[in-house]
């Protein structure tokens, strides 16, 4: 491994997020000497982007943490055709109406990990809408599909295994990859941005980049992408029993967010902390290396630096505190996640395995009633013994709640409306 100079290419490899780049030494050499603009695409397919999606976020702080300046580029126009890159199959398309809707919904999330405004190091957000809507076909594919080899883009792990699976792909599909490199020469031009990160998923297409912009504007262009993220039993990052782990707080509370943290396998906590969390080298040391029951102790500050990231301080203070009354205490914390239910429904009792179902606790019912067969469902800190067995209005508390709890970790609180 070379000796790396820029405090950007030490700090992206010391920290977990380096995979592959398309000429470290050189891009080392030009992050040593000054600043350098970077980017990483983020399609508008939902109204939130998960923790999936978290480590191309925390490399945009890196960069902007080392000196340099990162665009967040939201995909309003490649949204539309859908990147086939890890998709068994094809994409649903989105209306225009969608996109504009989710784009909204995700800007929001990156005010909490970047800084923004007009400084030479501050980020922007742009929309590759703005120049993917005004082109005209014929005289891009003159000037820039030639420079597209077939046979190669055919070789790309996003279009060979569908191939090899006999899974549809269609045309639309097969030309992201072209206005995914027309993307980082136009941010070139625009915003003198030569570096374009993402996970390593997305190498061929950054490759693509690279070459377009030699080949068209004969300018150098970087590539960097860091490792697809699993957890250390081969999880992918980011899902759970519940489905995606939601970085906004309309789709996912503080409170379940800094849950999913504090649950982490304990062989990922060092790892975790280095990728998710701002925590100096020298303290995650110490803090992976404690066993037996002190590893509880990294896990806490893993939930809380990393729920202060995305949802704020207090945010992250609730949602411990909620977690020490409900554990330790045995009581009920005012951040647990609260699920309205109408009174008709309480008055005439729903079976439990229905109960949790709704509850968001389980995902299906039959999961539910696995749940219950195997012992992990409690209300009001009572194990429920029967799959049927009505929860209603008579298990209200003097709190004017059901508690209702999956295991240890998971609770949520029915409030009757």
């Amino acid at each position: 491994m070379v000796e790396l100079r820029s405090e950007l290419l030490r700090t992206v490899s010391e920290r977990g997020y380096l995979h592959q780049c398309t000429d470290l030494e050189r891009l080392d050499a030009l992050a040593a000497d000054g600043p350098i603009t970077g980017y990483i695409g983020f399609d508008c397919t939902a109204d939130s982007l998960h923790v999936g999606s978290l480590v191309p976020i925390m490399l945009l702080r890196r960069l902007q943490q080392c000196g340099h300046k990162p665009i967040v580029l939201l995909g309003g126009g490649t949204s539309r055709v859908g990147d086939p890159s890890g998709k068994d199959t094809s994409r649903r398309l989105l209306t225009d109406t969608d996109i504009a809707r989710n784009m909204i919904g995700i800007r929001s999330v990156f005010e909490h990990f970047l800084s923004f405004g007009d400084a030479p190091q501050d980020a922007i957000m742009v929309n590759n809408a703005d120049w993917l809507e005004r082109l005209n076909y014929i005289e891009f594919l003159r000037d820039y599909g030639r420079h597209f080899s077939i046979n190669r883009m055919l070789s790309f792990d996003s279009v060979k295994l569908r191939l090899e699976r006999e899974q549809p792909l269609s045309f639309l599909e097969f030309n992201y990859m072209v206005l995914q490199a027309y993307d980082f020469v136009e941010l070139g031009e625009r915003h003198d941005c030569i570096l374009q990160m993402g996970g390593s998923d997305q190498w061929g297409n950054i490759v693509n980049g690279v070459e377009l912009g030699r080949r068209v504007k004969n300018r150098t262009l970087f590539g960097l992408t860091s490792p697809l993220i699993e957890t250390a039993s081969g999880e992918k990052m980011g899902k759970t029993a519940s489905g995606a782990v939601w970085l906004n707080e309309d789709r996912r509370s503080a409170y379940d967010y800094w849950q999913y943290w504090r649950n982490t396998e304990d062989a990922d906590v060092g790892r975790f902390l280095r990728l998710f969390t701002d925590v100096d080298g020298a303290e995650i040391q110490r803090l992976e290396a404690l066993r037996g029951q002190e590893i509880n102790e990294a896990k806490k500050v893993l939930a809380d630096n990393a729920t202060a990231l995305c949802r704020g301080t207090e945010a992250a203070r609730a949602a411990a505190e909620t977690a020490r009354r409900t554990f330790e205490d045995g009581g009920i914390g005012a951040a647990l996640p609260v699920v309205e239910m109408a009174r008709a429904d309480m008055e005439a009792g729903l079976a439990a395995f229905e109960m949790f179902r709704r509850a968001g606790l389980s995902a299906s019912n039959g999961e539910a009633r696995r749940l219950i067969r195997g012992g992990g469902a409690r209300v009001n800190d009572i194990v429920v013994v029967s799959e049927s067995q009505p929860i209603g209005a008579g298990d209200v508390n003097d709190q004017g709640v059901v508690k209702l709890s999956a295991g240890r970790k998971r609770h949520a609180l029915i409030r009757p409306v």
